[in-house]
């Protein structure tokens, strides 16, 4: 396991020209596009047959590609090395956690990370310290967990990866264990799924409310900028989900094919002010107990994704439900130009802020300039 120490003293002794250190996909050309905005030098690590939509069509926003036969090799010794030449500070995001490995991210990657990288492991629901372990510490409800098909006795949502892609889940729904296996085995048929990932499916209680990504960005130098902000709100666009969504109920009916939630994008929404502080006070209690449970702290984007939903002990009072945690990038381009937090950031901080990832772009450049950098990396 590399010791913070260790990234720390590699951080401080970087030249003050930084470079943004970039995995190609999932997130890169958010990540691109606001570290140019900010003034600094960009490198993307792309994989050979999947590099085209940064190297042909959006070239403009990296200054160094480099070029790997598989996401993981990057861990090899003269990727590594290039990166630290450039002084790399790396934004994590969902893939480069997926492709690379949690292992080797904690053991081998010595280029230092913008946020906290042991938390990138606690987005696993199968974790014994994850997620789930986490938001039950800060009091946070989640939907209610069945352990097994046979204590169904709810419309129930079943979160199984999918067979053939380890960044996606194959959802269905369910009301009892029959149904259960009835769906499970359709998706077992077209190979969405396999025996060994639905072995491992979480099965959680429909939760009946509005559904919200709550994303937010988290501070290390809270002296500076304050403990953490929301940046807005967002949903999800899902295949193929969306499609039987925009039927008439008795057309949904009549198709045979089984829904699934893989997502393909996401567009903006609000939220009633009366009730953000719900979803404030979780970002809060979750932040308190990443700082007990993964030292320093939550550094950086992350996100509760859940619903504003009616309590079952209270009728009438309406709380956050927490589906998932992201603890890194979301993913989200939708987010800067729908949210109007942009603009309540962009007072508060008193510089524009148009985009998410400009507050750690932000948060990058000041601890440059005061020598810091050390603090903002693991």
């Amino acid at each position: 396991m590399l010791k913070r120490e260790e990234i720390q003293k590699i951080a401080a002794g970087y030249d003050r020209d930084i470079t943004i250190g970039i995995f190609g996909s999932h997130s890169a050309k958010e990540i691109g596009c606001a570290a140019k905005a900010a003034g600094f030098r960009t490198a993307i690590v792309v994989e050979k047959g999947r590099d085209k939509l940064y190297t042909r069509y959006n070239r403009h926003l990296y200054d160094e590609i480099i070029e790997v036969e598989r996401f993981r090799d990057m861990l090899n010794q003269e990727v590594q090395e290039r990166l630290l030449e450039l002084s790399t500070i790396f934004i994590p995001n969902r893939s480069f956690a997926v492709y690379v490995g949690y292992d080797g991210i904690e053991r081998e990657f010595r280029v230092p990370i913008y946020g906290n990288r042991l938390m990138l492991r606690a987005e696993e629901r199968d974790y014994e310290r994850g997620q789930y372990y986490l938001l039950k510490k800060a009091g946070i409800r989640t939907p209610k967990h069945f352990e097994s098909p046979e204590d169904i006795d709810r419309l129930c949502i079943v979160k199984v990866q999918q067979a053939a892609n380890p960044l996606e889940r194959a959802f269905f729904y369910a009301d009892s264990p029959e149904d259960f296996y009835h769906q499970a085995e359709e998706l077992l048929k077209q190979g969405i799924i396999s025996e060994e990932t639905l072995s491992r499916a979480r099965i959680e209680e429909y939760v009946l409310g509005a559904r919200f990504n709550a994303n937010f960005h988290g501070y290390a130098l809270e002296d500076i900028f304050g403990d953490f902000d929301l940046v807005g709100f967002s949903d999800r666009r899902q295949v193929n989900l969306q499609g039987f969504l925009n039927l008439p109920a008795r057309d949904q009916l009549k198709i045979r094919v089984p829904v699934t939630n893989e997502e393909i994008g996401h567009f903006g929404v609000t939220m009633r002010e009366s009730k953000q502080h719900l979803v404030y006070d979780a970002a809060y209690r979750f932040r308190r107990v990443v700082e007990r449970e993964y030292p320093p702290k939550m550094i950086g984007p992350f996100a509760l994704q859940g619903a504003i939903a009616y309590s079952p002990e209270e009728h009438g009072r309406l709380e956050f439900v927490v589906f998932d945690v992201s603890p890194r990038v979301p993913g989200d381009p939708a987010m800067g130009p729908t949210s109007p937090e942009m603009r309540i950031l962009s007072l508060k901080h008193r510089r524009r802020i148009e985009d998410p990832l400009d507050l750690a772009m932000m948060e990058i450049a000041e601890a440059v300039k005061l020598d810091r950098l050390e603090e903002i990396v693991t």
